[in-house]
């Protein structure tokens, strides 16, 4: 499986798309007061687990964490999106859960 990169290594084999990231999906997108933080987390992580994006979870899974969701909520969501995204899916969100505990 690829590895998930940092905002560091992204700047640096693709600046462009870190610019892009930070300055279109983090600093306006995410901002929007329609949503909140929680729940554009918990729309990441539904979209992420959906899509089996799991190189991406651990980091929304922090951010999640730091936008006010408990473990116990996230595992939830994941329990929750098994019977809409899949079985292997959503246990794999949960190893991602699990690592982040480590």
């Amino acid at each position: 499986m690829a590895k998930s990169l940092d905002s560091n290594t992204l700047s640096r084999i693709a600046p462009k798309l870190a610019e892009l990231s930070q300055q279109v999906l983090f600093a306006d997108i995410w901002q929007r007061d329609i949503l909140t933080p929680r729940e554009r987390s918990l729309i990441t992580l539904g979209a992420l687990t959906s899509l089996g994006r799991v190189q991406q979870l651990p980091w929304h899974i922090n951010f999640a964490r730091q936008n006010g969701l408990s473990r116990e909520e996230i595992a939830e969501a994941f329990t929750h999106l098994a019977f809409y995204a899949g079985w292997p899916a959503a246990v794999s969100a949960l190893g991602c859960l699990d690592e982040e505990q480590n």
